[in-house]
């Protein structure tokens, strides 16, 4: 039996094949999920392209996470084709340019706004508008939220406001799954090492990260493998993890353990 047999998913962030997104729908239809896309403005036309090259057909929603009626709108339409939604991956984020580069002074109100809204509040966003599903999914079994992080709890070269931004998507991880456990429903997050994606290339200077990551790794690391963070996605949708809720869970080849 497959892990995700009988399990509806939405996969938020898809853009490309490279996309770490991307990594955890194939996979999840892999392991036996339906699995449903959503993509957003300039880049929906890219995301239905991509799911193209997806191993089962998928259908692709139009979710802005900054418009509610957006989210409204998609939770209709995914409650019109399903009774129950098993599980959410938020793969979702973005800071203007003024928000990156290495100076944490250089970003205003609005900029900095924008990139907690998208990077952070979307999760709570995404997640009362499918509300409704994913308790229905509770009812038997347990449903499963899980979000891609970049590990906040240091300060990192170039990252600054996005940083900002993951420390409250980390502990909005944490009041979330206090306030959905007793509808059976996991919140937590998978905290990747440096993987070659189009959002990774928009960071000034993240080059640094991929050309280290895998000297102090040491399980090594391989800034092209998206693969092993999917893996632990769809192990946290899966029932492996009937308990864990409120929990990061490190993908980087040990590095969030080590010193100097």
């Amino acid at each position: 039996m497959a892990l995700l047999d009988g399990k509806r998913i939405l996969v938020t962030g898809v853009l490309t094949d490279a996309s770490l997104a991307f990594s955890v729908a194939r996979l999840a239809q892999a392991e036996g999920a339906e699995v449903v896309l959503s993509g957003a403005g300039r880049g929906l036309s890219l995301t239905r392209r991509t799911a193209r090259k997806l191993p089962g057909e998928v259908d692709v929603l139009e979710i802005d996470v900054t418009r509610p009626d957006q989210l409204e709108e998609a939770a209709a339409a995914l409650a019109g084709r399903w009774d129950r939604l098993d599980g959410i991956l938020h793969a979702i984020g973005f800071a203007p340019p003024a928000c990156l580069g290495g100076d944490i002074f250089a970003a205003g109100w609005e900029d900095v706004a924008e990139a907690v809204h998208v990077s952070a509040y979307s999760l709570k966003a995404l997640v009362a508008a499918f509300r409704p599903l994913l308790v229905a999914a509770g009812t038997s079994g347990g449903a499963s939220v899980v979000g891609l992080d970049f590990d906040a709890t240091v300060a990192w070269p170039a990252y600054d406001w996005m940083g900002v931004a993951k420390a409250a998507l980390e502990s909005l991880a944490r009041y979330l799954a206090r306030d959905l456990g007793p509808d059976r429903v996991r919140v937590n997050l998978v905290a990747a090492g440096p993987v070659k994606t189009m959002a990774a290339k928009s960071i000034p200077g993240f080059a640094a990260f991929e050309d280290t990551w895998a000297q102090r790794a040491p399980l090594g690391w391989d800034v092209t493998d998206a693969e092993v963070v999917a893996r632990a996605c769809v192990a946290l949708l899966s029932d492996l993890f009937p308990m864990t809720t409120g929990e990061m869970v490190h993908v980087d080849g040990g590095v969030h353990a080590m010193g100097a």
